[in-house]
């Protein structure tokens, strides 16, 4: 399915990068496919596939438009939040809703902070106060919440949390735009970081339409501003909850990103090879009737396969350590999947980058023409590989193998 469904949005791409024509149609699609749905545990209906299958999604979707494969990256991994951190009742509810084909956007990156891990986004609670009558009644309290350890109909005790209000502003929030839920990173009274789910259209959320950036046009990366969002208590996951034991939140969401990034990286080698075959002049100087019968330009597209392939062949083996993981989750397993993340993250970044631009200098000079929009596989590999700096992952690939230091457990590795 993801293959046939990338051949068909493969035919649109270029068009709806340079028109920056949202994919609304496009991501229908995704949904009705029940791809969206493909992590859900098998206990609540769902396929449950493996971290290698996922990731082969995303690649062959990244191949097609690499902005359509990156708005459901964060459904994803916010399904993953819910498996971890979620009551039986959150899972339930929020996973009925994705079966039925309901999307995950995000809001969790903020600008203007110190760092990307400076959340400043507030959940104020709510409190019941005690009545001459007694407490509140459940059914009274505001968005109808019920706390975990209550049913319909029951007391909410003085005192306890019945709901929140949410207050920030996020940047980058790809996905929030066509979502139906849109999952907020922000913090509680005592600093801890949770997620609260909420409606893409409750009372107090915008939504704007103002990415602008140079390459991933169409992921409609923008804004979101939350205004006194209230927040049913049943609603939010103690998202720090993930980071005191060994956890793979952070190797799921790398090895899809990973995997995007292969996916540009083997479309736009194809692109390049389908382009010196069809249209390329050969050099004069080579004496060939044929651009791709040079000796010059074979030796680059060996090069530049041997990037992809490494690329592919380490995203797979990420995939593996993170299956190996999820089957016997300890320190050091958790470890070994983010490192082996860690390392498919920065070949197939790399690769991405290298063989995007060098498209135009084994293709030649007409590749250059706007017309064909053949740097969109630039300008999307490039911004893309700016979400989090492989430098970094670099280090502690080497820390690793030098003193056998775990990676840090922050989510981003």
């Amino acid at each position: 399915m993801a293959r046939e469904l990338a051949d068909e949005f493969r035919a649109g791409a270029a068009e709806r990068d340079r028109e920056r024509r949202l994919p609304r149609a496009e991501l229908e699609r995704l949904s009705a496919s029940g791809l969206l749905g493909v992590t859900v545990p098998r206990e609540y209906g769902g396929a449950d596939v493996s971290a290698r299958t996922l990731a082969e999604i995303f690649r062959l979707l990244a191949g097609a438009d690499a902005s359509l494969a990156q708005i459901p990256q964060s459904h994803f991994v916010y399904i993953n939040v819910l498996r971890r951190q979620g009551t039986p009742e959150q899972r339930e509810f929020f996973f009925g809703e994705v079966l039925a084909g309901r999307r995950f956007g995000n809001a969790q990156s903020e600008a203007g902070t110190k760092h990307v891990q400076d959340i400043r986004t507030r959940l104020t609670p709510v409190r019941e106060a005690s009545l001459p009558d007694g407490p509140v009644p459940a059914a009274a309290v505001p968005g109808e919440t019920v706390l975990a350890d209550t049913v319909p109909g029951d007391s909410v005790p003085a005192g306890a949390v019945a709901s929140y209000l949410l207050n920030g502003q996020k940047h980058y929030s790809t996905g929030a735009l066509f979502a139906d839920w849109i999952p907020v990173l922000a913090r509680a009274e005592d600093e801890a970081l949770h997620v609260a789910y909420i409606p893409r259209d409750a009372p107090g959320v915008t939504v704007l339409d103002d990415w602008n950036g140079m390459g991933q046009r169409t992921t409609a990366s923008g804004t979101v501003r939350l205004v006194d969002v209230a927040v049913p208590a049943d609603r939010v996951v103690p998202h720090h909850l993930t980071f005191q034991g060994p956890q793979l939140h952070g190797a799921v969401a790398q090895l899809l990103h990973a995997a995007i990034d292969a996916g540009i990286a083997a479309a736009a080698l194809a692109e390049a090879a389908e382009f010196v075959r069809t249209k390329s002049r050969p050099w004069f100087e080579s004496g060939y009737e044929t651009a791709a019968e040079d000796p010059l330009l074979i030796q680059r597209f060996g090069e530049l396969a041997l990037q992809a392939r490494a690329g592919e062949a380490l995203l797979a083996a990420a995939a593996d350590a993170v299956d190996a993981a999820s089957a016997d989750l300890t320190d050091d397993s958790a470890a070994e999947a983010s490192i082996a993340v860690a390392a498919a993250k920065v070949r197939a970044a790399e690769a991405a980058v290298e063989t995007s631009s060098a498209l135009f200098e084994v293709a030649g000079t007409r590749s250059a023409l706007d017309s064909l929009n053949l740097n969109r596989y630039w300008r999307d590999a490039r911004t893309h590989t700016l979400h989090d700096p492989v430098r970094w992952k670099v280090q502690h690939i080497g820390r690793y193998v030098l003193s056998g230091t775990r990676p840090p457990r922050h989510g981003l590795l």
